[in-house]
């Protein structure tokens, strides 16, 4: 892999040479020259952004301060003109030649353009609370992914044992916590330059190329093709470019980190141009295997990405992407955190059972990150895809085509006991996923004082086995699965090599049409009305057969092996369609002034349970194949302000009322992979929201703030939790209970200060940064327990360096600089035998990243 690493840099090398050669050949015999200098100093700024305004066209200064633009376009035309610490300037170009003076922005916070309302706006002027991570401060950050993203956005929970078990809510909704069930949808949407990405595990990319991540909060169905109950990601990437442009990033760090990413962009011929990234990351792992002497837990990611920019005119755009991410991590495992004492008898408690079998834990804390996993661990998950999106400007607004098909194949092996004994010898989820989407829109003005979006939107998907999913148990499941002391249990070979092969089908149909308009009343009040039609389908083929063991025909030893696996078999499908829409009322005061409140009703769509279904005296339990859409009342006020030129304030107050909440719930059933999916009544979530920006001449400071409470108003018939297992009754009424992954109090903030310098000769700014992150605890488990409950914590992370405006740049960062020992989720054994594991926070990491652009 390292080799390949370098390789590829070398290759990057090269064609950023070529690339840098291609800004001298013309696309027009037209050239408008001119020189970009600070207003007060009359200094020459090296690299600032010189764009055509209403093109593609564009340059940036060389060393001098000086550009030029190749164009056909007769003067006067107006281009806009940007550099980082600089006010964007609009300027309109009368001659061949022109001086144009740039103001230092000391004094005012700059827009952020965002477009999840499908069209270009400043995010303050709009009444969805969203927040916005730009590319550039996701780069300076230090080794970024999507995982971090709730560090800096406090409402946005992200939890994974491994890719394919990711759960990505806002505002405590969104997917089942936990481990993944493919038979439901999650009810945040992940889209990427306008592409729905429908398996959680597509989020475990690495971020390449990224111009922005917005994250907007509550129901967005009436905007996006996907019903999204809960909110959506909507990150775009840098877009191919016809003024020639390359980027390339190496960092180094400790345990082993090494990441290189690489960006070219430029011209083909007059109406096309292309851009290439790539992203190649590895890391040690952080856990240490005594079985295998081998770390586990590690990185090893590669990612492309290509596009391609047709113009063939002004009023039509058309992009080809295509994108492939492999990542073979030598993982994953997690360390016993604890051990629960159940209502089992003795003899069936964890400690009892590992002494009878002469086992003990080679660690007394899971932050001694050391394992003794038995079987060898791996979780290859590659991904990718093709689209095609056309944007035509058509009358007063834009209508838009985005096809796409997606692919993901998951390959696992994992040892589910999180001992050195060989109890679960074998879990191997294999699946493989296929998706093809449609989504057809128009956008625009209908008249003065009336604007909006109408769509329609369609989404197939077919996951499968590949070809077939394996559990295997091992000599000492015996031990573990004993529930008498009948001397039957000891049988030699008994449930040696026990296990089952599944194979499974799920084939999904969504589809969708939505509308939402903006009506402005006046200059301060917009009604915002929007509906959405949703149909869906899903058909489930189902099967599962033992194999080995002891081969025998007795019935009583038979009974024995029914009690860890059993033949199962079922085929379902289910349908529904709902409509669901919003009525947001929009007031703007002022310009520094912008309150909205908004109503709104979504649904997230019908469900089957695939992972295997519970038994009850000796039955299947096939009513629980199906799981009901889960209903949304959302209700929310907020208010956006300005307080001064240089700060921003916003404010939301927000309640979800949830009828039948899915949820994931455990069962001692080994059989059962994965736990299985159930309605809880009723759920309530409900919170406050506060964010800020303030700049200053040399200071940036930022923060936000959520209270979030979540529980369940009504859950009658939930499993109990570890505790509780093997008491009178196997179910509990769980109302009044916390809902998992919420803590009541999360927050960010940040502080960023710059001063200009000189770094060998190269002239720029130094910065230094800092971010703290904190939580408090929350519940790791869907039947709230007294011991599965994780600790608040509260992160660290830095960085400083210099930023050259040749646009050199070089920098340290730290990621949990206090080394806090945390966890992630503690996640209860199979079989509730009564132990559970700790996902383990990472510990503190560091290194330097150097970058190049032009």
């Amino acid at each position: 892999m390292k080799k390949l690493l370098f390789v590829i840099i070398a290759v990057m090398a090269v064609s950023i040479s070529n690339i840098a050669t291609a800004q001298n050949k013309p696309i027009i015999n037209a050239t408008v020259s001119g020189k970009i200098v600070d207003s007060k100093t009359n200094e020459p700024l090296i690299g600032a952004a010189v764009q055509i305004k209403g093109t593609t066209n564009g340059s940036t200064t060389d060393v001098n301060g000086d550009f030029s633009l190749i164009t056909g376009q007769k003067l006067p035309f107006s281009v806009i003109i940007s550099f980082v610490g600089y006010l964007k300037k609009e300027v309109v170009i009368t001659a061949d030649k022109a001086e144009i003076k740039l103001d230092e922005d000391v004094s005012q916070l700059a827009d952020v353009v965002v477009s999840s309302r499908r069209r270009q706006e400043a995010v303050q002027d709009i009444p969805i609370p969203i927040a916005v991570i730009r590319g550039a401060a996701a780069e300076d950050a230090g080794a970024f992914n999507v995982n971090r993203l709730k560090e800096l956005v406090p409402t946005v929970q992200l939890y994974a044992s491994n890719a394919r078990n990711t759960t990505l809510n806002i505002r405590g909704l969104g997917s089942t916590f936990g481990l993944t069930n493919d038979g439901i949808d999650p009810g945040v949407g992940f889209y990427v330059d306008g592409v729905y990405y429908a398996r959680p595990a597509a989020t475990a990319l690495d971020f390449v190329d990224i111009e922005r991540v917005e994250v907007l909060r509550g129901p967005q169905g009436t905007l996006f093709g996907k019903n999204t109950t809960a909110g959506a990601f909507n990150i775009t990437t840098r877009e191919a470019s016809f003024t020639p442009s390359a980027s390339f990033e190496l960092s180094y760090g400790n345990y082993g980190y090494i990441q290189a990413k690489g960006s070219i962009s430029g011209p083909i011929n007059k109406h096309l141009a292309a851009r290439l990234s790539f992203s190649g990351t590895q890391r040690d792992g952080l856990l240490y295997n005594t079985k295998t002497q081998q770390n586990m837990n590690d990185i090893n990611n590669l990612g492309t990405r290509g596009q391609l920019l047709y113009t063939p005119s002004e009023k039509v755009k058309i992009t080809f992407i295509g994108d492939y991410t492999a990542q073979k991590p030598n993982g994953y495992g997690w360390p016993v955190a604890g051990v629960v004492t159940t209502k089992r008898a003795a003899y069936r408690q964890f400690n009892a059972i590992i002494a009878d079998l002469n086992y003990k834990l080679p660690y007394s804390s899971a932050f001694e990150r050391v394992v003794d996993l038995d079987t060898p661990s791996k979780a290859d998950n590659s991904l990718g895809g093709v689209s095609a999106n056309a944007d035509i400007k058509i009358g007063n607004g834009t209508l838009t085509s985005t096809t796409a098909w997606r692919f993901w194949k998951w390959t696992p092996l994992n040892d589910r006991d999180y001992t050195g004994l060989p109890i679960f010898t074998i879990s191997s989820g294999n699946s493989v996923h296929d998706q093809w989407s449609q989504e057809l829109r128009y956008s625009g003005k209908v008249a003065d004082n009336l604007s909006g979006v109408i769509g329609v939107f369609g989404l197939w998907q077919d996951l499968k086995s590949d070809p077939v999913q394996t559990e295997e148990a091992g000599s000492a499941q015996w031990r573990f699965a004993q529930s008498s002391t009948s001397a039957l249990w000891k049988t030699p070979g008994l449930f040696d090599n026990f296990g089952i092969r599944t194979t499974n089908r799920i084939q999904s149909t969504s589809l969708a049409a939505f509308a939402q308009v903006d009506w402005a009343v006046n200059d301060k009040i917009h009604v915002l009305p929007g509906l959405r039609y949703n149909y869906d389908k899903k058909v489930a083929n189902y099967k599962r057969e033992t194999y080995g063991g002891l081969q025998t025909t007795d019935a009583a030893l038979l009974a024995l092996k029914n009690a860890v696996y059993t033949n199962q078999a079922f085929d379902t499908d289910v349908s529904e369609s709902n409509v669901s829409g919003q009525l947001t009322l929009q007031y703007k005061a002022s310009k520094n002034v912008n309150a909205y409140g908004t109503y709104a009703i979504s649904y997230k769509p019908v469900g089957i349970n695939i992972g295997g279904l519970p038994t009850a005296n000796g039955q299947v339990l096939i009513d629980l194949a199906k799981v009901k859409p889960e209903g949304v009342t959302h209700y929310e006020l907020g208010v956006k302000t300005r307080p001064t030129a240089n700060s921003f304030l916003n404010v939301v107050v927000f309640n979800d009322d949830i009828k039948d909440y899915q949820t994931q719930v455990q069962t001692p059933e080994p059989g059962v992979n994965r736990g299985y999916l159930a309605n809880a009544e009723k759920v309530q979530v409900r919170g406050v929201e506060v964010e800020g920006n303030v700049r200053l001449t040399h200071f940036t400071f930022n923060g936000s703030i959520a209270y979030t409470d979540g529980k369940y108003v009504s859950f009658t018939n939930a499993p109990v939790p570890l505790e509780e297992v093997g008491g009178a009754q196997a179910f509990k009424d769980v109302s009044g209970g916390e809902l998992p992954g919420i803590s009541k109090w999360t927050g960010s903030f940040g502080a960023e200060a710059t001063t200009k310098g000189v770094f060998f000769g190269l002239k720029g700014n130094y910065f230094v940064a800092a971010d703290v992150y904190f939580r408090s605890k929350f519940s790791s488990s869907p039947s709230p327990s007294q011991y599965l409950n994780i600790e608040g914590y509260s992160l660290l992370n830095g960085r400083f360096g210099f930023r050259a405006s040749n646009g050199i740049s070089i920098y340290v960062w730290g990621r949990n600089l206090a080394n806090t020992d945390y966890y992630e989720q503690l996640l209860a054994a199979p079989g509730s035998a009564g132990q559970y594991a700790g996902i383990l926070g990472d510990p503190r990491t560091y290194g330097v990243t150097m970058r190049y652009s032009f």
